[in-house]
């Protein structure tokens, strides 16, 4: 896997501490046999992006002084030449502005979502509470910030899941990650837009049984209508699944 690859190469640079290695004469010569191994691993990964982001990894080849591009050398790790130069570093991808983005896919409320999502994984800053004990003294208790407060089963029961079956599903004009599916809920028909288009092919949603969250405020996407949600699961990788019901259930059918 690249990205594996990547990763691991970023923890073998903070395992070796190249920048200690060049502060001592004496270990010039490992110093020189972690760079390799980095620029080589970079190489690497390089060549195998080719095949899915050729420009960026031009650039990678590039910046790196790379030659040996070809897939046979990747059978070798010895495919950098001992001794070349590397070219200048230029940002592979720019920095994006967040908010403008989302903003721009998605609508103000899933914006307003991302934000809270922030605010939940900030630092834990302890607080104290001045509270009444049973003798009568003051106590202070901690006050966690940053902590999903936990909800009663009342607040869990404003949210209304429904088993719903979709029926149609194209891509959303203009958009490469959004889908627009025609979800049948029981009583009723919806229209509810998703960012799964990069997990998802409109061919694949068809007939699937999926969770919606039918009491949400319709909301446009992308100057589409979508009157709900589709609850779906995302990992490490930011890749998503689709929560989806397992047997034979009706359209329509509450989820609990």
């Amino acid at each position: 896997e690249i990205w594996a690859l990547l990763r691991r190469s970023n923890k073998y640079i903070d395992e070796t501490a190249p920048w200690i290695l060049a502060k001592d004469e004496a270990k010039k010569e490992r110093l020189g046999t972690v760079l390799y191994n980095l620029i080589e691993s970079i190489r690497i990964a390089s060549v195998l992006l080719g095949a899915f982001m050729p420009e960026t990894a031009s650039k990678i080849q590039s910046q790196i002084g790379a030659t040996t591009l070809s897939w046979e050398s990747l059978d070798t790790f010895e495919g950098t030449i001992v001794g070349s130069k590397v070219g200048i570093a230029e940002v592979l991808f720019a920095r994006i502005d967040e908010k403008k983005k989302l903003e721009e896919i998605f609508g103000v409320s899933e914006v307003k979502e991302v934000k809270e999502e922030k605010v939940a994984k900030q630092p834990k800053q302890a607080k104290t509470e001045n509270k009444q004990s049973e003798d009568g003294k003051k106590t202070e208790t901690p006050i966690i910030e940053g902590v999903a407060t936990a909800i009663g089963i009342e607040d869990f029961a404003k949210i209304k899941l429904t088993v719903g079956e979709v029926l149609k599903c194209e891509r959303v004009e203009g958009s490469d990650k959004l889908l627009v599916s025609q979800i049948n809920i029981g009583k009723e028909v919806r229209q509810i837009v998703s960012g799964i288009a990069k997990f998802y092919t409109p061919e694949d949603m068809i007939g699937k049984k999926v969770i919606v969250i039918t009491n949400l405020k319709p909301v446009k996407l992308r100057g589409v209508m979508s009157e709900g949600m589709i609850l779906a699961a995302s990992d490490e990788e930011g890749r998503l699944k689709i929560a989806t019901i397992d047997g034979d259930i009706e359209p329509g059918s509450e989820v609990r």
